[in-house]
């Protein structure tokens, strides 16, 4: 989706598919900050 909306994003200059780029990038930063937080909990129970 990320890589999806970019390219749209180049090719128009569409500014809503900018913002569904940005939006894709926040919540993917998210799901990787969260699935470390899960490694950690994980490392600290053993």
């Amino acid at each position: 989706m990320r890589d999806f909306s970019w390219k749209v994003f180049a090719m128009t200059g569409d500014v809503e598919s900018y913002l569904l780029y940005a939006e894709a990038c926040s919540s993917l930063e998210q799901e990787s900050d969260h699935a470390g937080e899960v490694i950690e909990d994980e490392e600290a129970e053993h």
